[in-house]
């Protein structure tokens, strides 16, 4: 007598992806409703996603809501199906019902975890227009210190297939993997010097670094040291005149870890914020720019409002720009800033930028 089994597989990629939303009240005043904010690009399944944060709703019958999507960030040839859900971190082991899965064929929103599913404004994009209503999230747990966190699990279905069964055995053991650590390992690679074939000299100081790892962290240095750049120093050395060692040095340590220089002590945090704006703005390099100017956001007082409003000016942070204006707009806070003399160099500097804010305040009055 023979016996034999099988089974049907679906093929399956997960993950989840954690959007933190740090200054949450600033958010709600600064963008009107039907305005968002974007994450990072991420990956899950081989597909580039993005989340969509809208703070005062998506649409008008979503205006007292939060409005998730998740937008597939990706060209793509065939079709797509996702299994999506919306929650808070905290609320990952709680309330994860069964959701069925969608093509992209056809170009409708497959449901989600909060709030009632319609039909999509953009194709491929999964829509939470009703997240949670503004006043409970207030009232909640889950806003702490202005910021909140956001969980989106992600299952993409790649394909259904049979599988042949195994015949019974002793059950198969796992072997533990770490994880994986690119950062530390390129960070130690910077340290090193090992490879490196470019030469940077700043302020009396020298930093060896590697042309390809730049070049792909940063398509301004891609151009520059694959480019005119590469053919006048050769070998040799770059010099760099417009910027500090210190500051050099927090750069090209971002570029080759993604992360912020540990070393920095948290009271020199905001002026490292000011002076690695201005390379991360001129290399097109937008994490870190978004990080500098949250420390920056962070630190918005009447001493320091006007030099972060010109700052946010000169380099295109339009939400750095939005926050600075909300603090402003309280007539107390105003009258603080105005009797600094970094106002005065604001108003000489850039008078229409003062003029748009003095109607701003006095349209919210």
């Amino acid at each position: 007598m023979s016996a034999g089994s099988s089974a049907i597989v679906a093929d399956t990629a997960r993950g989840h992806y954690h959007l933190k939303i740090d200054g949450y009240s600033v958010t709600k005043f600064a963008l009107p409703k039907g305005e968002c904010l974007r994450s990072q690009p991420f990956s899950v399944g081989g597909r580039r996603w993005v989340i969509e944060y809208y703070p005062n709703g998506d649409r008008l019958v979503a205006a007292r809501y939060i409005s998730l999507h998740l937008v597939l960030d990706d060209v793509v040839a065939g079709e797509v199906r996702a299994q999506v859900q919306f929650g808070f971190e905290a609320d990952e082991e709680e309330n994860k019902p069964a959701l069925s899965f969608l093509k992209r064929r056809g170009r409708k929103p497959a449901p989600l975890k909060l709030g009632k599913v319609e039909a999509p404004v953009r194709p491929d994009v999964w829509e939470c227009p009703k997240f949670v209503k503004r006043k409970a999230l207030e009232k909640s747990n889950h806003l702490k210190d202005e910021s909140f966190t956001i969980r989106c699990d992600i299952i993409v279905l790649n394909e259904f297939r049979a599988k042949k069964g195994l015949p019974p055995g002793p059950a198969l053991r796992s072997i533990p993997v770490p994880p994986s650590d690119p950062g530390q390992q390129l960070g130690d690679l910077l340290a090193a010097k090992k490879g490196a074939d470019v030469v940077f000299e700043v302020g009396g100081e020298t930093f060896p670094a590697h042309r390809c790892l730049l070049a792909a962290r940063s398509p301004v240095l891609s151009a520059e040291l694959f480019g005119p750049m590469r053919e006048s120093t050769g070998a040799g050395t770059v010099r760099v005149s417009d910027m500090e060692a210190g500051v050099f040095r927090a750069l090209l340590r971002f570029v080759y870890t993604d992360s912020w220089p540990p070393e920095t002590a948290e009271e020199e945090e905001f002026a490292m914020a000011q002076h690695l704006l201005v390379p991360a703005d001129k290399c097109r390099m937008e994490r870190l720019k978004l990080i500098c100017e949250d420390k920056l956001c962070k630190n918005i007082a009447a001493g320091t409002a006007a030099s972060i409003l010109a700052l946010a000016e000169v380099h295109h942070c339009h939400e750095l720009k939005g926050a600075c204006f909300h603090f402003l707009s309280s007539p107390k806070n105003l009258t603080a800033t105005m009797a600094g003399d970094d106002f005065e160099n604001l108003r000489s500097s850039f008078p229409s930028l003062v003029k748009e804010l003095i109607a701003k305040c006095s349209a919210d009055t």
